[in-house]
């Protein structure tokens, strides 16, 4: 099933989720632009290699530092082809609106990052033996589904189910196909965990990771009810009739 949009129109322009595919296109712009090695290079410097961390004498044979944790940052804004980064960004422009109304761009913007970075210490420690760089904002963007899981329980999906090669269009609600996802993801990468370690391939454990974390932190992240709002344009004088006599004249 593919996500086409949600129902729930988001109330203030989402500047944040702009500024995110902004950025993650820029640089899937600068891939596109190196020569095959080169770009392998750059993923192996900028991605997540677990063994980077959990065997420094193998990183320093291939001249990774072992004390560099940037990629746990850099690694979310890289993406392996343009299936991954439409994917991707696909979701992030459906369910990240939303969140982003309840937070506010900058706390948006710091509640992805600690996802990504969450999901990208959970790959490596389930996989600490695989020397493959992991690259997406897979994990981020499942932090923000496990956000809006919880935020929009009564949302609904429409989603796209092809059927025999013609397109069929339905509604499910935000919970259901929320849940089934993190499911999959969850027993898949328990599948996973039977087979070799060292193969490339979906990085499950991330998505696990990042939903997980989207499901705990956007507690601390969501601006409390009540807090500061800008006013509408029929609100900038409601409070002029409880002015102390005399108010304009000081």
């Amino acid at each position: 099933m593919l996500p086409i949009r949600d129902t729930i129109p988001s109330r203030h322009p989402p500047i944040a989720v702009w500024m995110l595919i902004l950025a993650n296109a820029f640089v899937f712009l600068i891939e596109l632009m190196m020569p095959e090695p080169a770009l392998r290079e750059f993923f192996h410097w900028f991605g997540i290699v677990p063994a980077r961390y959990t065997h420094p004498a193998w990183a320093q044979i291939f001249g990774l530092p072992a004390d560099d944790y940037w990629p746990f940052l850099t690694s979310m804004f890289l993406h392996g082809g343009w299936t991954h980064i439409i994917g991707n960004m696909w979701t992030l422009w459906i369910f990240g609106d939303n969140v982003e109304d309840r937070m506010g761009p900058v706390r948006f913007v710091l509640f992805y990052l600690a996802c990504g970075i969450f999901a990208g210490l959970v790959h490596t420690w389930v996989n600490p033996e695989s020397t493959i760089p992991t690259v997406g904002a897979s994990g981020a963007i499942a932090g923000v589904m496990g956000a809006y899981f919880f935020m929009f329980p009564n949302s609904r999906v429409i989603v796209l189910l092809p059927v025999f090669f013609l397109p069929l269009f339905f509604e499910v609600p935000a919970v259901t196909y929320l849940g089934f996802w993190a499911l999959s993801q969850f027993f898949s990468g328990t599948l996973a965990l039977a087979g070799p370690q060292n193969v490339g391939g979906v990085a499950w454990w991330a998505h696990v990771g990042g939903f997980a974390a989207g499901v705990v932190l956007h507690l601390f992240f969501v601006r409390r009810r009540g807090s500061w709002r800008r006013l509408r344009g029929d609100e900038y004088f409601m409070e002029m009739p409880y002015l102390p006599p005399g108010y304009w004249r000081r």
